[in-house]
C-alpha cells in the first residue's frame, strides 16, 4: 500500500463545493498537553527574567528577554527552521548522552563580546566564526545561562547541564537524530536598540519523563485528600430510635391492631441518633414548624463518660 503525503489538497463535497483536506501526518506525536506546556512556560518564563538581568550585568547593556512560544517537534524540523549560520552552543546533561542546546545569532554573539569589553559594537557585525578567545568569553557566557536554565527547570531537568561546545551549524551538531522529539522554546531577546530571536532545545524524553513522573506523583499525593472528601460528602440515613427489644418471630406474625409492645426504653430517657447501627448521640423530641425535629442532649463522647 502506498499513501502519498502531500500538501493539503481539495475534494469535492456532496453539493459540489471545494473542500480542503488537511493531510494527517502519523510519524508525528500529538503536541504538548495544555498541562505540561504551562509547566514549561513557567519554568521558561523565570529563566527569561534571568538570563536577562544575567546579560544586562555581563555586557553592561540593558537587556530583555521574553518568551514567545513551547512547542514539540522533530528535531530535523528545529534544525531546519533556524538559520545556516548561527550560534549552537552544545551543553551536556550530567549522566546522559542527551544534549541541550542554546542558540542566537553569531552577530549577536560578537556585539556582546565587544560589549564585554568595553567596546561599541558596529550596527552590522559579520556572521564568522568565533575566534579561540571569543569562544572562552561566550562560553563563560552560556555557562551561566545553562545554570539558569536547570535552576528554573528545578525537578523538570534532575541532571547538571553544562557547555560542551559551540557549533555554528545545527545540522552538523549531530546532538540527535533526525526523527527524535525535542521540546523547542523561542524567545525575544531586546538587548540595546536590537532584537533578535533565540531559542533553546531540549530532549523531549527528559522533560516528559519528569513531567509524566511529577504528575503521577501529584496524583498518589492527593488521593487521601479526595478519599476523605469522597466520604465527608457521601450521604448517610440518620435515625431517631427507641432503645430496641428482641423478640421471636412468633410474636412478630402474632402482632394485632391494638396491641401494645413494652420496650426497654425508660420514659425519661433521651432517643438514640443512629448512623448504620452506630449511637452517635441522644436526642429528645421537638418540633420544627409543622414537622418533627430533634434536640440533642448528648454526644458520642459524653456517652461514654456516663457509660463509665
Amino acid at each position: 500500500m502506498v499513501i502519498e503525503t502531500s500538501a493539503p489538497s481539495a475534494a469535492p463535497a456532496a453539493d459540489g463545493a471545494v473542500v480542503d483536506v488537511q493531510v494527517y501526518d502519523f510519524g508525528r506525536t500529538a503536541t504538548l498537553s495544555r498541562e505540561h506546556a504551562r509547566s514549561l512556560e513557567v519554568a521558561f518564563e523565570a529563566f527569561s527574567r534571568q538570563w536577562a538581568a544575567q546579560l544586562s550585568v555581563k555586557i553592561g547593556v540593558r537587556s530583555h528577554v521574553s518568551l514567545e512560544s513551547v512547542t514539540m517537534q522533530r528535531y530535523d524540523e528545529y534544525a531546519d527552521s533556524l538559520p545556516v549560520t548561527t550560534t549552537v552552543v552544545v551543553c551536556a546533561l550530567s549522566e546522559t548522552d542527551e544534549r541541550v542546546i542554546i542558540q542566537f545569532p553569531l552577530s549577536a554573539g560578537i556585539s556582546w563580546i565587544v560589549q564585554m569589553v568595553g567596546g561599541k559594537p558596529a550596527d552590522h557585525p559579520d556572521d564568522r566564526p568565533f575566534t579561540a578567545i571569543e569562544q572562552s568569553l561566550i562560553r563563560a557566557l552560556m555557562a551561566d545561562a545553562a545554570e539558569n536554565i536547570g535552576n528554573a527547570l528545578g525537578d523538570l531537568l534532575p541532571h547538571e547541564l553544562s557547555v560542551a561546545g559551540i557549533q555554528y551549524n545545527s545540522l552538523f551538531a549531530q546532538v540527535a537524530a533526525a526523527g527524535d522529539l525535542v521540546v523547542v522554546v523561542r524567545f525575544s531577546m531586546r538587548v540595546g536598540e536590537r532584537t533578535i530571536p533565540a531559542s533553546v532545545m531540549l530532549p523531549a524524553s527528559v522533560v516528559l519523563d519528569e513531567l509524566a513522573a511529577q504528575r503521577a506523583h501529584k496524583a498518589d499525593a492527593a488521593v487521601p485528600g479526595l478519599l476523605r472528601q469522597h466520604i465527608e460528602d457521601a450521604p448517610v440515613e440518620l435515625t431517631l430510635r427507641l432503645a430496641p427489644r428482641s423478640v421471636r418471630p412468633p410474636e412478630v406474625l402474632g402482632l394485632c391492631v391494638g396491641d401494645v409492645i413494652s420496650l426497654p426504653h425508660h420514659a425519661d430517657r433521651p432517643l438514640d441518633l443512629v448512623v448504620d447501627h452506630h449511637t452517635l448521640a441522644t436526642a429528645a423530641v421537638g418540633t420544627s414548624g409543622a414537622r418533627l425535629a430533634c434536640v440533642i442532649t448528648a454526644t458520642a463522647p459524653d456517652l461514654v463518660e456516663e457509660s463509665l
